[in-house]
């Protein structure tokens, strides 16, 4: 016992130390490498007189930098909200693209994309570049209202009704990409196809201040919800029996997810696995309590999301490779081994 209460604090040092060193990796790699040592001087050069190569300066603070903060809320997010959903869903397979947020993200920014010249001809040339980013938000928030609507009840909200509406229109907004795909010209396909993937490579500070703002309110509410989480692992009538306003805490855990999913697919497009694969990671190492099982995942999603886009830069360098494939050969397998293991069990 004393050893397991040692353990699981070292881990958390641990996942602090991965998401530090997978910062500076990505601050100072890419097709032009930084020595470390210039890089951590560039971070403090306020702070110092030491002269510094201006090419150095100029990538780290106006390209790497704001890539880097971006990789780190969007990990943070997508794997603290794929914790909530799994705890929601009682099921470590749940993801939360379950109940059709980054599918009605994926749509909102596709009907920007191919129709935006009608959609946003109206608008002043200086919002133009934040019509994908707005046309997405709007789409995720609007397919989680949809989903949410159709999993209530008499009864109260059901789960599992939830979860096949998220599934149903998932269906259909794949359809409706299919077609937006058919009728773009080239360039603007070419644009849909690599946002489709997943990238971070639009990152700025405006962004990321956007991103920040949605970002932080739900890991402000989300981890207070650790004690329902734990609860409801026991049942819904159980949870009920020990004080848990059970419909409350669905709801703020399903408008939560909305918000922090979405506004990530609008920044950074469609990165899978992640909300999936690191909260079983997590609860591998550190137990199924998710008062530590909420800020693990946040640490160890933003640590390898920040190293998969390294991977991504690296790899077909001068090139970029998009994220979405990183993640996707990295998550798949993982997941196909999490369904076996389920299956050898007697069922998911």
């Amino acid at each position: 016992m004393v050893a397991a209460y040692r353990f699981k604090p070292l881990v958390i040092v641990l996942l602090l130390a991965l998401l530090l060193v997978s910062v500076l990796l990505s601050l100072a790699l890419g097709p032009v490498s930084i020595p470390l040592g210039d890089t951590l001087r560039v971070l403090v050069r306020w702070f110092s007189s030491a002269e510094l190569p201006a090419d150095h300066v100029l990538i780290i603070e106006h390209i790497r930098l704001p890539r880097t903060l971006m990789g780190v809320l969007v990990g943070a997010t997508l794997a603290l909200t794929g914790a909530a959903m799994q705890g929601l869903f009682r099921n470590p397979l749940a993801d939360p693209g379950l109940i059709g947020v980054s599918s009605g993200a994926a749509l909102g920014a596709a009907l920007s994309i191919v129709l935006g010249g009608v959609l946003f001809s109206g608008l002043p040339p200086l919002l133009l570049p934040y019509a994908t980013v707005t046309g997405a938000f709007v789409g995720g928030v609007a397919t989680t209202w949809l989903v949410y609507r159709l999993g209530q009840s008499v009864q109260g909200t059901s789960v599992a009704s939830m979860l096949l509406a998220g599934i149903a229109i998932a269906a259909i907004s794949g359809a409706v990409i299919g077609l937006l795909s058919y009728l773009a010209d080239d360039a603007t396909l070419r644009t849909l196809t690599f946002w489709n993937m997943g990238t971070l490579g639009g990152a700025s500070y405006q962004r990321v201040m956007v991103l920040a703002l949605c970002c932080a309110l739900v890991w402000w509410r989300l981890p207070r919800q650790a004690k329902a989480l734990n609860a409801l692992l026991l049942g819904e009538s159980e949870a009920r029996h020990l004080g848990i306003e059970v419909e409350r805490v669905k709801r703020e855990l399903v408008l939560l997810t909305a918000l922090g999913v979405g506004a990530c697919v609008a920044v950074a497009g469609l990165i899978g696995f992640v909300g999936l694969v690191v909260p079983h990671l997590v609860r591998l190492l550190l137990g199924a309590d998710h008062r530590r099982v909420l800020p693990a995942s946040m640490l160890l999603g933003a640590g390898l999301l920040v190293l998969a886009d390294v991977g991504a830069r690296l790899v077909v360098s001068p090139a970029e490779l998009p994220l979405g494939i990183i993640t996707a050969l990295l998550g798949a397998p993982f997941f196909l081994s999490l369904l076996m293991r389920a299956q050898r069990r007697g069922g998911i």
